[in-house]
């Protein structure tokens, strides 16, 4: 079995969030099941500098203003489209220097399509796969590019990591994208007036996954679907929800460079290193007996960072710490600074993003939360389990799937603490139930030994995606 995953972002070449994480970590686990997965990646040029090897597999003429070519690394099983008239830009793959998208986004991805789907039509004979599996907006037209050429191809997967982006450009560029006058209708990409490429994705996939179950469910919902609720209700049958997992021997406190002491379950008491390094880090007070709460996110109303500043009056009556880590949204990095600067020795921030210092975070916060007002999956909180970090975290999605709260019956062992709904008053209710399960060390101390227990690696969920595949290919077209 081979598969063409088709990928924006990749790590570790380039990294904006957790779609790169799972790009890389979900083909590893399939290779171990013995399934052949190549990953195709914008050549942007982080990821054109990091090939070890590129050779040329196939050319592309006129690739949306310019010839292109694939290029192989066969040693890290990847293919990187090499068009630099599209993707040679410094910084964000996304946005220009202004922090708006690039004006020519729809035309960027859509060439990744067009390149996905000449491989996964046999332009590229040694890489002809069985079934291209697109991960979100950006690579979601290769399946309709697929769908339009007719004839024989391969079997089609779209997974959505999270459906509010979705690809929305003006329906005047139908004939700019190649896609042919009855694409532009209701069965096709078509989304109230404009050309959506998620919808194309999830119109002509054969198969849909998203990334927990509990987010498959939402997403059928008006309230969680963003207009594409009714198109997900009634390709229903094809929707699977599969948790997402880490890379645990990325993820692994025993082995880990990045933090200041290693340890694993036997020697969790060395987290206290950590602790003490991470709060020497931010500038935090270096009380060890002080709980320490922190956050790895994204700064968007979506990840519920206006919760979290809201969060610093309750913090602070209960004498406790909180060391933030991320970026955003500018008026939410502004009000995160100003907490931070208002709370000197109990709060504090680092405005941006260090893969670094977010293994030192999970070593060393005794608590993560994450207060998402909707979350597809989360891969912080399992990084958490795995960190022996408690998580606190808002029960919608895969964060409702992947955590146990304390006072739930009949899942299994508790692992953390979840609130609903996704307020300021339940999340303040939250922390404070936090506080005093810190008080009970030896009931503490449960809960984080069944987080440290937690299998949270690809092992069970990539053997669903093989059954899934196996499944696809068993079927007829």
């Amino acid at each position: 079995m081979k598969i063409l995953s088709v990928v924006s972002e990749l790590y570790p070449f380039v990294k904006t969030g957790g779609l790169a994480d799972v790009a890389a970590a979900l083909p590893a686990a399939l290779r171990k099941l013995g399934i052949a997965v190549t990953t195709l990646v914008p050549g942007y040029p982080p990821v054109l500098a990091g090939l070890e090897s590129a050779n040329e597999i196939l050319r592309i003429e006129d690739c949306f203003g310019g010839n292109a070519r694939i290029l192989a690394d066969e040693a890290r099983e990847v293919l990187a489209l090499d068009a630099p008239h599209r993707f040679a830009r410094a910084g964000n793959p996304y946005l220009g220097p202004d922090g708006k998208d690039w004006p020519d986004n729809a035309i960027r991805f859509a060439a990744l399509g067009w390149a996905a789907a000449r491989i996964g039509l046999g332009d590229a004979p040694a890489f002809r796969p069985d079934i291209v599996h697109a991960h979100d907006w950006q690579a979601a037209l290769a399946l309709a590019y697929l769908a339009y050429a007719g004839g024989a191809r391969p079997r089609t997967v779209l997974t959505v990591h999270n459906l509010a982006f979705q690809g929305l450009f003006p329906a005047h560029l139908l004939d700019a994208l190649r896609l042919p006058p009855h694409a532009y209708e209701i069965q096709g990409v078509e989304f109230y007036g404009s050309i959506s490429f998620l919808k194309a994705g999830l119109q002509f996939a054969e198969r849909i996954t998203t990334v927990s179950p509990t987010y498959a469910q939402e997403i059928r919902t008006p309230s969680q679907g963003f207009g594409l609720d009714g198109l997900l209700r009634e390709r229903a049958d094809v929707l699977h929800g599969i948790i997402n997992g880490i890379d645990s021997d990325l993820w692994n406190p025993a082995t880990d460079a990045r933090i200041a002491s290693r340890y694993d379950r036997a020697s969790v008491a060395r987290r206290q290193i950590n602790k003490q390094a991470l709060q020497r880090r931010f500038g935090l007070d270096e009380h060890p007996e002080r709980l320490l709460f922190a956050a790895i996110s994204r700064f968007t109303q979506q990840k519920g960072v206006d919760l979290l500043a809201g969060a610093a009056p309750a913090l602070r009556a209960m004498g406790a710490q909180l060391a933030i880590l991320g970026a955003g949204e500018r008026d939410l990095e502004e009000r995160i600074a100003s907490i931070s600067a208002a709370h000197g020795g109990a709060i504090a921030c680092v405005i941006g993003y260090d893969e670094n210092l977010a293994h030192l975070v999970q070593a060393g916060a005794d608590a993560l939360i994450v207060p998402s007002r909707f979350e597809p999956c989360g891969l912080t909180q399992l990084c958490a389990l795995r960190y022996g970090a408690i998580p606190i975290v808002a029960k919608v999605g895969g964060l409702a799937d992947s955590i146990i709260d304390v006072g739930e019956d009949g899942r299994g062992p508790p692992t953390g603490l979840s609130f609903s709904p996704v307020t300021q008053d339940a999340l303040d209710g939250a922390l404070r139930r936090a506080a005093l399960l810190w008080k009970d060390a030896a009931q503490w101390s449960r809960v984080q030994s069944n987080g440290l227990a937690t299998d949270v690696s690809w092992s069970a969920s990539a053997r669903r995606y093989a059954s899934l595949f196996a499944d696809l290919l068993a079927t007829k077209n």
